[in-house]
């Protein structure tokens, strides 16, 4: 047999050992899998066969993982979760026409995305689409996504990115905090607290650079590490935040925040639609490519 063959291993058997490995029993695992006790012994013993490894040790009247099973679930439970993802997909990409498989910046997903999404599955109903949060760039080859939106620089391996928009950053402050300064009658920024972005941490000093205006205490005020959550500070009247004017489109609109002060600043990185190389002639995803510029355009 082909060794590379040899070390594929039988789903059934990944099955059994996590759920023996989350029960430490093998009884309570048959159960779970409508199995006899025999045939989860018999699995685990055939992958502990195929591996070379011992996965259980015996306590007693229970089982408990050995230090090698324990370094094997996690990969076993994710290997298991991708399979599901895949059958999943399969089944619910069977009556569409074609499937894409989308990934994009956890916040812009949720605050520019989605809300207009539904104006694409309009045009293109027989489409089976798939949204994944990613907040770092990844490999296409190891990830199977047909499209990324990407902030940053204009460089992927493997992919080509096409220029969607600049970021353009605004201080906005709730309602009862933009009176708050505004009934100081001298610098607005003196008594009002700012608000960060960990991975930005110079960000307020470049906006007061930017425009010729001193900001006290740059540096200092409550750091949050998403700007979902900064926004929900703004929001809440915490302090003063520079937000990405195309992720709180629906809080302007609303009222719930408004500009502190109505002078932006453009910011050295931008986003990107970015497609690997070796899917640049798929239709569908070329579709959603410029949908998503016609949008951006129509937004502006």
């Amino acid at each position: 047999m082909d060794m590379r063959r040899a070390l594929i291993p039988d789903i059934v058997n990944l099955q059994a050992f996590e759920c023996a490995a989350r029960y430490e029993n093998f009884s309570r695992a048959a159960e779970e899998l409508n199995l006899t006790q025999g045939a989860i012994s018999r699995q685990i013993a055939d992958l502990e066969q195929q591996t070379g490894l011992r996965l259980f040790e015996r306590v007693k009247r229970r089982v408990v993982l050995s230090d090698a099973g324990q370094k094997l679930l996690p990969e076993v439970r994710q290997l298991l979760a991708q399979s599901e993802r895949l059958m999943i997909g399969a089944v619910a990409a069977g009556t569409m026409s074609s499937s894409l498989r989308i990934a994009t910046l956890p916040t812009f997903g949720a605050k520019w995305l989605v809300p207009k999404l539904g104006r694409f599955i309009a045009d293109h109903p027989d489409v089976a689409i798939s949204v994944e949060s990613r907040s770092s760039s990844f490999s296409f080859a190891e990830e199977s996504f047909d499209l990324a939106i990407h902030f940053g620089q204009p460089t992927w391996a493997g992919a080509t990115a096409v220029f969607l928009c600049h970021e353009t950053v605004l201080p906005v402050a709730s309602p009862s905090l933009l009176n708050r300064g505004r009934d100081t009658g001298g610098d607005l920024f003196e008594n009002v607290p700012l608000l960060h972005l960990t991975t930005r941490p110079k960000l307020w000093s470049d906006w007061s650079t930017h425009h010729g205006k001193l900001v006290p205490h740059a540096y200092q005020g409550l750091r949050f590490d998403q700007f979902s959550m900064l926004t929900s500070a703004a929001v809440a009247g915490l302090g003063v935040a520079l937000l990405p004017t195309y992720l709180i489109e629906e809080e302007l609109g609303l009222g719930t925040l408004r500009p502190f002060l109505n002078q932006p600043m453009s910011t050295d990185n931008a986003y990107y639609i970015v497609r690997p190389e070796n899917k640049s002639t798929q239709t569908v995803a070329g579709d959603f490519q410029e949908w998503l510029l016609r949008e951006v355009k129509s937004s502006t």
